[in-house]
């Protein structure tokens, strides 16, 4: 029988019914560590005491009123997310497109603010923002973009940590109003630019009166050893968007906006009939509150320093390893050729991975991972590689 479901995900043939900890159970009974945790989501695990208790406690109370009203679990979540990011407001959505056509839109109003009829927006090469038509545009990769022309005006692409670029842009398009990246490019392989890179593009945007937006998506929630990947560099954008593991798999997205940029939005310029209700916002606020009480924080930090280093040991040296990436819990292993079939030789092995790029093992386990966990995924993937 054909399934009923659009053929939209190339799906591994498993099916996933229970889940605790950084591990996952099949139907079948096996048990799966999870190297990826749902792609940046599980951030505290599967199964997470402190989270299923929200769920629970907030469903019996008020899961749903819309944004006409106000909403105290959102406003106490905007609080905490204030208190750690440093920015001034923000508007809460579904996911991590919607966060990012938020930010889109914000520029364009700054734009507009500044008499410029067709606002530009600066994106990167081999970039990842989302999947609809603006974010998609403003996605580097060619073929997310096929099939889907004709694509949204007003983004500027130029190649991911080239300064240079940036400021050839500036001198020949007076219409650019914002640069949009990702601290680090997650779904374009773990491409970690080099430490001054933010702060030269904050330089940049503050002399062209730019706005710096980051998308956090996938850097955010102490994955990289700060909770925002931008505080690792003493940088603060205009507009920081959230996703992922704000929510440990309640969806939620988030555009948070700082200064001018925090400015723009007025009633009836955007809009969500779900974002921030009261089950999410409550569900956030205890990801948070697990993530300070057990400094995951750091302990993503320490801990990857350790993870990477072992990689470095083992398999390093290999001439089929092309670099080793890794800043915090997100690694990206980039091999000499392409290397997808290794996903379903991790199956066999009972370890989740990704490869992204077409060679790139990407590793994004729970920051709840212990150090026992840890080295049998160090292990683990440096005998796929090994026995590639």
């Amino acid at each position: 029988m054909k399934s009923p479901i659009m053929p939209t995900y190339g799906r591994q043939d498993i099916a996933f019914v229970k889940g605790e900890g950084s591990w996952l159970i099949d139907s079948k009974g096996d048990r799966y560590l999870d190297a990826l945790s749902g792609i940046a989501v599980m951030v505290l695990g599967h199964s997470n005491p402190a989270i299923t208790r929200a769920i629970m406690e907030q469903s019996t109370e008020l899961i749903h009123t819309s944004n006409l009203y106000k909403i105290p679990n959102q406003e106490k979540l905007a609080e905490q997310l204030q208190a750690i990011s440093g920015m001034d407001n923000m508007f809460f959505a579904n996911s991590g497109a919607e966060a990012n056509e938020c930010a889109i839109k914000i520029a364009r109003l700054h734009g507009h603010k500044r008499k410029i009829e067709n606002p530009v927006i600066v994106v990167a090469d081999s970039a990842f923002h989302g999947r609809t038509l603006a974010t998609l545009t403003a996605t580097g990769n060619r073929k997310v973009h096929a099939g889907f022309e004709p694509l949204v005006d007003g983004f500027v692409r130029v190649p991911f940590n080239d300064i240079e670029a940036i400021k050839n842009v500036a001198k020949n398009n007076k219409s650019v109003v914002a640069i949009f990246v990702e601290p680090v490019q997650g779904e374009g392989g773990i491409r970690i630019p080099n430490v001054h890179y933010l702060k030269e593009l904050r330089n940049i945007c503050d002399q062209k009166d730019w706005l710096l937006m980051l998308d956090e998506i996938q850097t955010g929630y102490g994955r990289t050893g700060a909770f925002f990947s931008y505080q690792n560099y003493d940088v603060i954008p205009d507009i920081a968007t959230l996703a992922k593991g704000l929510g440990n798999g309640v969806p939620i997205g988030v555009c948070l906006a700082k200064g001018k940029a925090s400015e723009l939005m007025q009633p009836g310029n955007h809009g969500s009939t779900f974002g921030g209700n009261p089950l999410v916002c409550r569900v956030a606020s205890a990801v948070l509150d697990e993530i300070e009480r057990q400094n995951l924080s750091e302990r993503a930090g320490q801990l990857g320093l350790r993870m990477k280093k072992v990689f470095e040991d083992r398999i390093g040296s290999l001439n089929i390893v092309r670099e080793i990436r890794g800043i915090g819990l997100m690694f990206g292993i980039e091999l000499n050729e392409p290397c997808s079939h290794l996903v379903e030789k991790a199956l066999e092995k009972k370890l989740l991975i990704n490869v992204t790029a077409g060679n790139v093992i990407r590793l994004l386990p729970p920051l709840t991972i212990t150090d026992a966990e840890a080295d049998q995924i160090c292990e683990l993937v440096s005998q796929l590689i090994e026995g590639r």
